[in-house]
C-alpha cells in the first residue's frame, strides 16, 4: 500500500496516552500508529523488545504478539467463507457443520452466536458445557472461536492462515504478519506479570487457530486500513467489499441486553450506548475495535476516515491498572486529537 507520511502534532496527546499506559503496565516496549485521510500521521516506537540486556530496540519491523486481535483475521475468514458460499448462513447451527459435537450441549447454537460471544458455552478440563442458553447473554469464552476455526477449515478446505495469506498478505506484500512456530529476532518477548503465569500459553500451530500470531504496528494499521477502505486500496479492489462489510457490521442478537458489548464477526462494534462496551463514549456510531490481552488495540472510525493502533508486549492487567477505563479513553483521546472533544 502506498501511503504518504504527514506527521501531525494534533496527535501528540495520543502518543502521551500510549506512553502513560506504557508506564502503567508491565512491559518493555510499545508502539502507536495512526492513519488519517490516507496518510500516516503518527508512528512512534518506545523501549525495547524484551527485558534482556542486549534487547533489540522497538522499530518498524518489530512484531508484537497480538493475542485476541487474531480474531479479526478469523472473523475475516468466516466472512470470506460466507461470501464464497462455503457457509450458507451465519444463522445455521454450528452442529450442522460439525456433526461430531455433542448435540445436547451445542443445540440451538448458531454461527452467529459464536461470532458475537453469545453462544453460552464454556470449557473445563477439555469438556464443553453450557453456562446459559444461546443468545441469552454475552460472555467472552474461547470455545466459540475454536469452533469457528474448525468450521472454516471444514467448509473451505483451507486453514485460517491459508485464507488470510492468499486473500490479504500475499496480494499486499505483507511480510510482518504471521503465526509462528518458533521465535526470531523480530518477535517481541511477552512480559508476564509473574514468571509462571498459568494464563500464558504458546503454540507451534501455523494454521491460524492458536494464539501465536505476531504482527508489526505498521502492518496491523494497514490491516485496519484495508477494512476502512472496504477492501479497496491504491485504486484496486483487493477484497470484495461485501466481505469487509459483513465482518464489521453489527450481528449481535436483537434480544441481547442492550448494555452488553455489541459485535460483528468478532469485532466490537459501536452501535447504541452500552454500559459494558469497550469502545470510548466519544467514538461515533459505526466504529469498530478489537483488543488483545497483550494490550494491543485496533480502532477503526469510518466517520472520521481514521485508524489507530497501539501495541505493547505486556500480558494482562497489573494491580491498580483499570484496563477498561484505559482502553475507552484511548478511543476518546483519538476523538480529542481530531478536535471532536473539548479538553
Amino acid at each position: 500500500m502506498l501511503l504518504n507520511t504527514k506527521p501531525n502534532s494534533n496527535f501528540d496527546p495520543l502518543l502521551k496516552h500510549v506512553t502513560h499506559t506504557f508506564n502503567q503496565v508491565i512491559c518493555s516496549g510499545a508502539a502507536v500508529f495512526v492513519i488519517q485521510n490516507d496518510s500516516v500521521v503518527l508512528e512512534e516506537y518506545i523501549g525495547e523488545q524484551s527485558n534482556k540486556p542486549d534487547a533489540r530496540d522497538m522499530q518498524p519491523d518489530t512484531q508484537f504478539h497480538v493475542a485476541s486481535v487474531r480474531k479479526s483475521y478469523i472473523g475475516f475468514a468466516v466472512a470470506y467463507a460466507v461470501h464464497i458460499g462455503c457457509i450458507n448462513s451465519i444463522d445455521d447451527l454450528a452442529i450442522s457443520y460439525l456433526p461430531e459435537l455433542n448435540e445436547n450441549v451445542w443445540k440451538d447454537t448458531t454461527i452467529k452466536h459464536l461470532l458475537t460471544h453469545t453462544h453460552g458455552l464454556s470449557e473445563k478440563e477439555g469438556a464443553v458445557y453450557r453456562e446459559y442458553e444461546a443468545g441469552e447473554k454475552w460472555t467472552y469464552r474461547q470455545v466459540g472461536v475454536s469452533a469457528l476455526t474448525q468450521i472454516v477449515k471444514r467448509t473451505t478446505g483451507q486453514t485460517i492462515s491459508k485464507i488470510v495469506h492468499g486473500q490479504v498478505f500475499t496480494p499486499l506484500g505483507f511480510s510482518e504478519s504471521d503465526w509462528y512456530a518458533e521465535k526470531n529476532e523480530k518477535l517481541v518477548d511477552v512480559i508476564l506479570r509473574s514468571e509462571h503465569d498459568s494464563s500464558w500459553r504458546t503454540s507451534k500451530s501455523t494454521e491460524g487457530d492458536k494464539m501465536n500470531m505476531y504482527v508489526s504496528a505498521r502492518e496491523l494499521a494497514l490491516w485496519e486500513y484495508l477494512h476502512l477502505k472496504e477492501g479497496r486500496v491504491n485504486g484496486e479492489q483487493i477484497i470484495p467489499k461485501e466481505v469487509i462489510q459483513l465482518a464489521t457490521s453489527l450481528q449481535s442478537p436483537a434480544a441481547l441486553d442492550l448494555d452488553s458489548p455489541q459485535n460483528g464477526f468478532l469485532w466490537f462494534v459501536k452501535d447504541l450506548p452500552a454500559k459494558e462496551t469497550e469502545i470510548g463514549e466519544r467514538v461515533p456510531r459505526g466504529s469498530y475495535q478489537i483488543l488483545g490481552y497483550t494490550g494491543v488495540t485496533l480502532l477503526v472510525i469510518p466517520e472520521e476516515n481514521i485508524v489507530a493502533v497501539r501495541m505493547f508486549n505486556s500480558f494482562g492487567s497489573p494491580e491498580g491498572y483499570d484496563y477498561l477505563q484505559d482502553i475507552r479513553s484511548f478511543g476518546d483521546t483519538v476523538m480529542r486529537c481530531l478536535g471532536k472533544v473539548r479538553n
